[in-house]
């Protein structure tokens, strides 16, 4: 078994708590000392309440999923035999209501956009064929019930 850990803090820091008015930004911090400043989106919890410069707990799932596909993309083309010189992604999470009304990332596309160098160059197939793999290797997209779609820039 492997553990990921991380930290969160958060301190009341004044307001009126049982009325909802109260900063929601908080600290994440993981093993490697990293600090990460979080709130919820100001489309979810308005301003003062929230932070906008803070990353919100949906974008860092979506980031999550970019990041785990491009890595396991990364590994795959590099067993193939390419060689990558560029990987970005702007990807876009959706939010929408279930059935019971309830808010959830229900839809996550990777727009990757790469850049391959040397000699052997994959074509259309190759690449669909890495980026199905990378899907169904890749451990966060394992670990979610979100659609996960890849539009790839050819």
């Amino acid at each position: 078994m492997i553990e990921h850990k991380a930290s969160i803090h958060w301190q009341f820091d004044g307001g009126d708590f049982r009325k909802g008015r109260y900063s929601r930004a908080h600290t994440w911090r993981f093993d490697g000392g990293l600090e990460v400043p979080a709130s919820p989106s100001p489309h979810v919890v308005p301003a003062p309440w929230s932070e906008a410069g803070a990353v919100a707990p949906e974008e860092a799932f979506v980031a999550a999923i970019a990041s785990c596909h491009m890595m396991t993309f990364l590994f795959l083309a590099s067993r193939a035999g390419f060689l990558v010189e560029r990987y970005e992604d702007d990807a876009v999470g959706s939010m929408v209501k279930n059935e019971q009304g309830r808010w959830w990332v229900n839809e996550v596309v990777l727009k990757p956009r790469i850049v391959y160098g040397g000699d052997k160059r994959p074509d259309a197939t190759e690449i669909a064929h890495l980026h199905h793999a990378a899907h169904e290797e890749c451990f966060i997209a394992n670990s979610v019930k979100t659609d996960i779609r890849v539009e790839a820039a050819q």
